[in-house]
């Protein structure tokens, strides 16, 4: 059986970003975590769909301990840091992009959020 690759992008709700701003910053969670991962991982998740699912944190601190447990278990992310040209200052941490890689693996950082709405 073939295993599910996916990518979760992680976005800090306690930064009360507008729609528009939180869209941008999980495109540029997703193509930076793309950046990092292992091609044969890129191909699998793009001939599967391009599963991607957006979660939320509270706080900068949650981004941090997401970003600890993927580097644990070696797997591709992202961290965003934000320009600053329009809603918030420059080099706030916005969101984590984590993956495409094995679902099962993604999902052992992920699990837990909640989908952001």
């Amino acid at each position: 059986m073939q295993k599910e690759y996916k990518q979760c992008i992680v976005i800090r709700e306690d930064l009360k970003l507008s729609k528009g701003k939180a869209a941008a910053q999980a495109a540029h969670a997703s193509l930076l975590s793309y950046e990092v991962a292992a091609p044969r991982d890129r191909k699998r998740w793009k001939e599967q769909g391009q599963k991607k699912v957006v979660l939320k944190v509270n706080s900068l601190d949650e981004i941090y301990k997401l970003e600890e447990e993927a580097k644990m278990l070696r797997l591709p992310f992202a961290i965003v840091e934000d320009a600053g040209l329009t809603e918030i200052p420059p080099g706030t941490v916005t969101a984590i992009g984590i993956g495409p890689a094995n679902a099962e693996e993604v999902d052992k950082v992920t699990k837990h959020l909640e989908l952001l709405k």
